[in-house]
């Protein structure tokens, strides 16, 4: 099933880079010195193809909500209502992404994929049903929910660059999704159910032998398919992922940056640079999820997270949290003065050069 195309993703500006690479050795610090922010300076400057970078302008925190039919098997501990009753919440302002979005100066947008309720219209947009089927005996979607998702993922990531967007984090809320996540996780990495499940949104031993088993079930099914992310996301998928991963892949293609947040939304990245290759170059993984196939997950994506707090709420809140770090790093590269501007010797040594540096 290979219904959605992706143009070819362009890389990030190869010219910035170098010139970032050799700013970072003219700044009033010893070269490595800020350690990892260099690297993610460095980023932030070939992604947005200028040196030095620039504060960012309009950062956006994008929250795909739905429900999962397979919620019924028990897997959660709170009811499926909950899903609605939290994209309520987001609208009013009182979740934590929410305060996190707050705290790092980022705007919220909530869109409804696959609520099984009745959602504003400016958050039902871009539905494309209510709920998901139970993973575990039939398929999440049909082929064409599969790929009205990603286009939805799709338009709203457009929408979002066209509004003036130049950094998207994303985010994910909806019950049981967790299950769904550590079914494609367990698919696409080749770990065992029992090491992909987790505590979620906190369930008990019996909460966790039924989810394991849910998982189980739902991978019985979807591993003869996991070679194909189309079919992989029809059969043991949601449309949130789906939408996730047209919008990962869409944001690649726009040359906007991006901040991963948890399991969900690295099951999508994982989607994604399939349907689209060398979109991974334009993300960041914020966070560690507590969620054991997290840490499979971002192997598989090459990406070591800039925190790692036991977080597992989902949200983006992971993201947003390690977000004010990004934006440190960019800042540092810069608005620090040079040896020159400052009129501070520099090393009378040659440093050594920063990793993933080209030497002319």
């Amino acid at each position: 099933m290979r219904d959605v195309e992706f143009p070819e993703v362009p890389r990030p500006d190869e010219q910035a880079r170098r010139q970032a690479v050799a700013r970072q050795e003219t700044l009033t610090k010893p070269v490595g010195s800020l350690g990892r922010l260099e690297e993610l300076g460095v980023w932030i400057a070939a992604c947005q193809g200028t040196c030095p970078p620039r504060p960012f302008a309009r950062p956006r925190l994008v929250i795909f909500a739905a429900d999962h039919g397979v919620a019924a098997n028990g897997v959660s501990a709170y009811p499926p209502e909950v899903t609605a009753q939290m994209v309520t919440n987001f609208l009013t302002g009182g979740a934590a992404a929410n305060v996190a979005a707050a705290n790092a100066g980022v705007g919220v947008r909530v869109a409804d994929i696959a609520v099984d309720a009745d959602t504003p219209g400016p958050i039902a947009g871009h539905k494309v049903r209510r709920g998901s089927g139970v993973i575990g005996r039939e398929d999440a979607l049909t082929g064409a929910e599969v790929v009205a998702a990603v286009q939805a993922g799709r338009t709203i990531a457009d929408e979002e660059v066209d509004g003036g967007a130049d950094l998207l984090v994303v985010g994910d809320m909806g019950i049981a999704n967790t299950t769904v996540a550590a079914t494609l996780a367990a698919a696409l990495t080749g770990i065992e159910p029992v090491a992909a499940v987790g505590r979620g949104s906190g369930v008990d031993d019996r909460g966790w032998m039924r989810k394991t088993a849910s998982i189980r079930d739902a991978l019985r099914r979807g591993r003869p398919v996991a070679h194909d992310p189309l079919d992989l996301l029809r059969v043991a998928g949601g449309a949130d992922v789906a939408a996730l991963t047209g919008f990962l892949a869409q944001a690649a293609v726009r040359r906007t940056p991006v901040v991963l947040d948890g399991l969900l939304t690295g099951v999508a990245a994982l989607l994604a640079e399939d349907l689209a290759p060398g979109a991974a170059q334009w993300w960041i993984a914020g966070h560690r999820s507590a969620e054991p196939a997290h840490d499979a997950v971002l192997r598989q994506l090459d990406k070591e997270p800039l925190v790692d707090l036991g977080l597992r709420l989902g949200e983006g809140t992971g993201a947003l949290a390690a977000l004010p770090l990004l934006t440190l790093a960019g800042r540092a590269l810069g608005e620090m003065a040079t040896y020159e501007e400052a009129g501070v010797s520099g090393p009378v040594i040659a440093p050594p050069p920063l990793p993933g540096a080209v030497r002319d």
